[in-house]
């Protein structure tokens, strides 16, 4: 099967790394995720910053230099950043503004309206959200007249899916990634969202699973294989999130 991972990230201790919550992530840099992804069909995918990140952009800009067209970058970044700096992170691969509340180190989420709003009108980047799905009842109406937003881990709480997948109806893609860091039934989730929206599922490794009680592992694809046809499979390994970061 192809696949384009949606969510992984690269740690480079050449560049800033801020400890988060009493946690330093391990050192991760691009050959490492390509000795750990060798024997997937791996055709793109979406380098995502960390709370443990920051606001720090060199890191990204290098690791997509070194992974090439393909692969995109999902970015934190103050509601200050200027017009022409976001214009330059586009023009060097990034495709998505993210906001970690679940870690924090990324913009305030009273920001999401203003600032979603923003980079999408300027360059047409989505905005990704790390949360817990049952806190999404408090900015539900917001992201619904959002213009493109996902949320991560499959919204990580059995609690939050029935929040999850009235946003889903409405066009919000999710992550299907840290199955072994979400507290619910993953094969239920995926087949709710699916049931919802076919369109909607993006499947990631989470490489390298940084704080995730059960680090990523082959046998989480091979769920995706197991549950689904292989035209569904398809659409969530691969087509989903490629036409969502390169549409």
């Amino acid at each position: 099967m192809r696949i384009f991972d949606a969510h992984f990230h690269i740690i480079d201790f050449d560049f800033p790394i801020k400890e988060n919550q009493g946690y330093t992530p391990p050192n991760f840099i691009v050959e490492d995720y390509q000795n750990e992804t060798t024997e997937f069909n791996v055709l793109g995918g979406a380098i995502v910053s960390g709370s443990f990140q920051g606001f720090d952009q060199e890191y990204l800009l290098k690791a997509l230099t070194q992974m090439g067209p393909a692969f995109c970058g999902v970015t934190q970044l103050p509601f200050t950043v200027t017009d022409n700096e976001i214009i330059h992170l586009h023009n060097n691969g990034v495709r998505a503004l993210r906001f970690n509340i679940k870690r924090g180190g990324s913009e305030d989420l009273s920001k999401l309206d203003t600032f979603a709003r923003r980079v999408y009108d300027l360059v047409g980047w989505h905005s990704e959200l790390y949360m817990d799905a049952k806190e999404l009842p408090g900015i539900a109406l917001t992201i619904g007249k959002l213009p493109a937003i996902s949320i991560d881990h499959l919204g990580l709480s059995e609690e939050g899916l029935p929040h999850l997948l009235r946003l889903v109806e409405k066009g919000v893609h999710v992550k299907a990634t840290g199955f072994g860091r979400v507290e619910l039934d993953v094969k239920n989730t995926l087949k709710s969202i699916y049931e919802v929206n076919p369109d909607a599922l993006m499947f990631g490794t989470d490489l390298p699973s940084t704080r995730a009680k059960r680090p990523f592992e082959y046998a989480d694809i091979e769920l995706i294989q197991q549950l689904f046809d292989e035209q569904a499979a398809d659409k969530i390994l691969y087509k989903n999130a490629l036409q969502w970061y390169f549409k």
